[in-house]
């Protein structure tokens, strides 16, 4: 496919430092109903929580075999190492403080009483960055897009030219099926841009940790549906620039390094607006003037680093955490948790694989 210098240029600069000519795996032979010479197309594939260390499981033949004949990195998230702010800043090429999806659930101060959460489709929220399907279909690449953060919402009054919102009853391989049926559209009317997105591996990884027989099936799960989607395309006769990113990986979290937030400051001094990995709290009015010297001699430190507080007088230039955030207490480097939705937290290690296809 040739696409355009800007959507080109957004693409090597949002997955690879360095991007080099790669060895396509050649599709089968299609059949006499799709013997058309097809344009090649690109599919971006979203892994949620995906680790770079789950291709050395021996469950992943798919995926690893892309691994080997394509590029592959490890790519470091941004702050947050969460869904939201950092899928929405693989497809605008913006950190969080610049495209403005700070969390998966926080508050602005230009909007008192509102909270954006996952489920918010508000164009407001989202429209400090411009998405990538919107940066094609301004220069005529048509694209589709099936369940990626932020691809429900009209962005700068624009949608992908087709989506679907999200559906957690949508099953995987409904998700690479609805893939293949926009690619068997005419050429007219077939889309050149796709994205895909998984959730599986991400919800196995929360729910038992990283190193469980679970999230070892999910990964497998999520490699055999990946498998299908290429047999698909090959079906078809359909050439594909395949992008498999992450948003962040997966660590197990240690009861010694549990913050426990009643005991930094006495609840009554503060509302919670997102727990996790890090924690996003706002101090109650008349506690903001001993909020940090509280914060800061109650921290446990087990080393040097372990856990800072960023408060909204240096914020941005520590953690360049836009307007729309509050204060936060949260770990630097790899993430630990602060008081847990979860017993397991992503961390900033992720896969990223590039397979081009000719």
């Amino acid at each position: 496919m040739r696409i355009p210098s800007v959507v080109a240029a957004a693409i090597s600069a949002l997955f690879l430092t360095a991007c080099t000519q790669t060895h396509a795996l050649a599709p089968a032979a299609p059949s006499a109903a799709t013997a058309e010479m097809r344009a090649p197309v690109t599919i971006l594939i979203g892994l949620d929580g995906f680790h770079p260390d789950y291709l050395n499981r021996g469950v992943t033949p798919v995926l690893s075999e892309l691994a080997r004949g394509g590029v592959r990195a490890n790519m470091r998230p941004s702050f947050p190492t969460k869904t939201f702010p950092n899928f929405y800043t693989l497809v605008t090429g913006k950190r969080p403080d610049r495209h403005g999806i700070v969390a998966n659930r926080f508050e602005d101060p230009a909007r008192p009483g509102e909270t954006f959460t996952m489920r918010s489709e508000q164009p407001y929220w989202w429209d400090q960055g411009e998405p990538i399907w919107n940066a094609a279909e301004k220069a005529g690449v048509q694209t589709a897009v099936m369940f990626w953060p932020g691809s429900a919402v009209e962005i700068g009054g624009t949608y992908p030219h087709d989506w679907q919102a999200f559906g957690m009853a949508v099953n995987g391989r409904q998700r690479v099926d609805a893939i293949i049926d926009w690619l068997r559209r005419p050429a007219a009317t077939r889309p050149k841009l796709l994205g895909l997105y998984f959730d599986t591996i991400d919800t196995a990884g929360h729910r038992f940790g990283p190193d469980a027989p679970e999230t070892t099936a999910a990964v497998a799960e999520i490699d055999a549906l990946i498998g299908r989607l290429t047999r698909e395309l090959a079906g078809l006769g359909q050439p594909a620039n395949l992008i498999f990113v992450a948003d962040h990986g997966m660590a197990a979290t240690d009861e010694r390094r549990r913050i426990q937030l009643d005991m930094i400051a006495a609840p009554t001094d503060f509302r919670t607006i997102e727990e996790g990995p890090y924690a996003a709290l706002e101090p109650q009015p008349g506690a903001k003037r001993r909020w940090p010297q509280r914060c800061s001699s109650r921290i446990p430190t087990w080393n040097a680093g372990a856990a800072r507080t960023f408060l909204p007088a240096s914020i941005t230039a520590a953690i360049r955490v836009s307007r729309r955030s509050c204060a936060s207490l949260g770990s630097a480097g790899r993430s630990r948790p602060a008081r847990l939705a979860s017993r397991y937290v992503p961390v900033g290690r992720m896969a990223g694989i590039l397979q081009r296809r000719r």
